[in-house]
């Protein structure tokens, strides 16, 4: 018979987690009862994915406010930049207070129209017919009110950023909005790179201008603050709100969880499967603009299996041009046959055109996220069956 589905995804249902627990044997006897009870036949190089949340939470990955401003105030003598934060309640109100919790003067530079993952801090049509540009022009708090009114709510939270900013931090602030970095070297030399991806050429530029201490937030809690937790490589990038005065830091050794995994399950069923810890999709919103990204990385730890990217033909192509005058059972094999005998790499040949040259783990923890979600689906566990086969498998 021939096979009529290709890839499927599950969203597996767990207890509930909590610090302590042994998360790698939850996720294995989940899996294990949700194949028992659904029928599902494991095979080879499916993929097990684990919500980077409950790794943390098992792990009590947690920081108050109080570390994160004792932290803050150990590597900052004085005034402080804070330049390009996202524009979150759940991920940078926090640190945001913790920061302010150092007692230190904050200059705060946001970037605009939007900030590193699209959120607005101003309609762009309005700035637009304002003259503004966002590649030369400064502006301060006052302009930013002057221009835009004294309420800029966010289109999707209602939220105006500006004002819920300056309230966590209270007087002791001035906020620009501006796109150069060089900026916030007229008003202090010691720097918190706050942005997330573009963290090391902001740093870089920086400190090639004259700044004197330029820290990033991949570089607070770092180690533990009096019993907290921290994250040697990431830092405070990758957390979330648990609290009002408490974030969830982004997991440690995430790896080691995903090997595990791999090893007991193949222990228990004989099947190699591939697994990874996979945080923020990496997809974009199409209606607000906002992108799904503000993890420093998709995946934080995952089994060798998932490293590399797609080898894929493009079978749009390929039909519409090598296999033009076939139909039905005649273009089916035709269409088997070349994959068949597709060389290893495709990426450079034309037939692969237009396929999507992102790594596998960020296609998969797209796919992760999209089905476990960010509400009440209790599937923070996903198994993806089908992914490494193509047209040709059967």
């Amino acid at each position: 018979m021939r096979r009529t589905i290709g890839t499927t995804v599950r969203g597996i249902r767990t207890p509930i987690v909590k610090e302590g627990d042994d998360l790698i044997n939850i996720v294995v006897d989940s899996v294990l009862e949700a194949v028992e009870n659904e029928n599902i036949t494991l095979k080879t190089k499916d993929v097990i994915g684990v919500t980077e949340s409950l790794v943390a939470r098992a792990q009590g990955n947690y920081a108050s406010t109080e570390a994160i401003g004792k932290d803050i105030a150990s590597k900052f003598p004085g005034d402080i930049g804070v330049i390009f934060p996202i524009l979150s309640r759940n991920r940078f109100s926090v640190l945001l207070k913790g920061i302010a919790k150092s007692k230190r003067k904050i200059h705060l530079l946001l970037s605009y129209p939007s900030d590193e993952v699209g959120n607005h801090l101003m309609d762009i049509d309005k700035m637009d017919e304002l003259n503004i540009n966002p590649y030369t022009d400064i502006l301060t708090e006052e302009d930013y009110r002057k221009l835009f009114g004294d309420k800029v709510a966010h289109p999707f939270t209602g939220i105006d950023y500006v004002q819920m900013y300056k309230e966590l931090i209270g007087e002791n602030v001035n906020i620009y909005l501006g796109n150069d970095p060089r900026i916030i070297l007229q008003y202090t030399k010691d720097i918190l790179v706050a942005n997330i991806h573009d963290r090391f050429r902001t740093k870089r530029i920086l400190k090639a201008n004259g700044a004197n201490l330029v820290y990033g937030l991949d570089e607070i809690l770092n180690e533990s603050i009096d019993g907290s937790g921290f994250n040697p490589e990431y830092g405070l990038l990758g957390s979330n709100l648990a609290s009002d005065n408490e974030v969830k830091l982004f997991p440690r050794d995430s790896s080691y969880y995903a090997e595990e995994i791999q090893r007991i399950l193949f222990e228990k069923t004989g099947v190699k499967l591939e697994v990874m810890i996979y945080g923020d999709g990496a997809f974009k919103d199409p209606v607000g603009k906002i992108w799904e990204l503000a993890d420093p990385v998709v995946s934080p730890g995952h089994t060798d299996g998932l490293n590399g990217l797609p080898n894929e033909l493009k079978l749009k192509y390929v039909a519409d041009t090598e296999l033009q005058g076939l139909k039905g059972e005649e273009a089916v094999q035709a269409m088997k046959k070349k994959i068949y005998s597709k060389e290893t790499e495709t990426m450079a040949e034309v037939e692969s055109l237009g396929t999507t040259p992102r790594r596998l783990t960020d296609l998969l923890g797209s796919l992760c996220d999209l089905t476990s979600g960010s509400g009440d689906k209790g599937t923070p566990v996903i198994l993806i069956q089908g992914y490494f086969d193509n047209y040709a498998t059967e």
